[in-house]
């Protein structure tokens, strides 16, 4: 799925060579962000499918999800599914010069993996080590890589050629996994297990909060895209969770 991602990215390339540059002044460039998305009209459409999508297919099971395991069962899991992302977030802190926050990861990771039993508990967060966000995407924005123009992919949503690239295909080169499962059997179903339950617990604990945008809002997409980008522009600012808008895996891929 992730080879998809890129896929896309790629084909698109030539068309966003010819993109506009962000002007210099910084308030016409705070705007010029806010509002950069030459692919709207495709984005759109592909936006509505993912909205059809989402509402039979990934809501119905997110809410399945939901009340078929007991929360702590999915806090369980979530944290298993985090600490399995912590030798990634590592590795990018280290590429991006963040050594505190790399000291933080690693210490997270030992503590999580062994007092946290395989990382099915947060003892980590409890002991003053916070997670941190690290991606091959934020590790390109350091060295000022330019996002590009706003993109939509079918089912998982929005992000950006830098974002999309960084961690649709680079970040996988930092997986353990990767090398750990390359000659199994079972590694298309322990990747494809991974994305689905992780979308699936994300999706269920952003219901509520995403019903409530969409009633509200006059215009979904727009206000999807503005809190989108002002979700993202926190993480890559602070390199901490940021909680502007729920996180979906499912349905965003991150993009500023």
């Amino acid at each position: 799925m992730k080879r998809f991602i890129f896929a896309a990215l790629v084909g698109l390339s030539p068309w966003m060579a010819g993109c506009a540059t962000a002007p210099c002044d910084p308030a016409a460039r705070a705007a010029f962000r806010a509002n950069h998305d030459p692919l709207e009209p495709l984005n759109r459409k592909v936006f509505a499918f993912n909205l059809c999508f989402d509402r039979w297919v990934i809501k119905p099971l997110a809410k399945g999800y939901k009340h078929a395991l007991p929360s702590e069962v999915r806090t369980a899991l979530r944290h298993f599914l985090d600490n399995l992302d912590e030798p990634v977030v590592l590795a990018n802190c280290l590429l991006q010069g963040r050594f505190k926050s790399a000291g933080e990861t690693a210490g997270r990771l030992v503590i999580n993996s062994t007092v946290g039993v395989a990382g099915l508990n947060d003892v980590a967060t409890g002991w003053k080590l916070p997670k941190q966000i690290g991606d091959f995407g934020q590790t390109l924005w350091a060295d000022g890589v330019g996002e590009g123009p706003y993109l939509i992919i079918p089912v998982f949503g929005p992000t950006n050629p830098r974002d999309g690239i960084g961690e649709g295909l680079i970040d996988t080169f930092f997986d353990p996994l990767r090398y750990l499962l390359r000659h199994r059997a079972c590694s298309s179903a322990v990747s494809g297990g991974r994305i689905v339950f992780h979308g699936l617990d994300e999706r269920a604990e952003s219901l509520d909060s995403l019903d409530e945008i969409q009633r509200e809002s006059i215009d979904y997409y727009a206000a999807f895209r503005s809190l989108y980008r002002q979700n993202r522009a926190a993480e890559l600012r602070k390199g901490t969770a940021s909680t502007a808008l729920p996180s979906i895996d499912f349905y965003s891929d991150p993009g500023e």
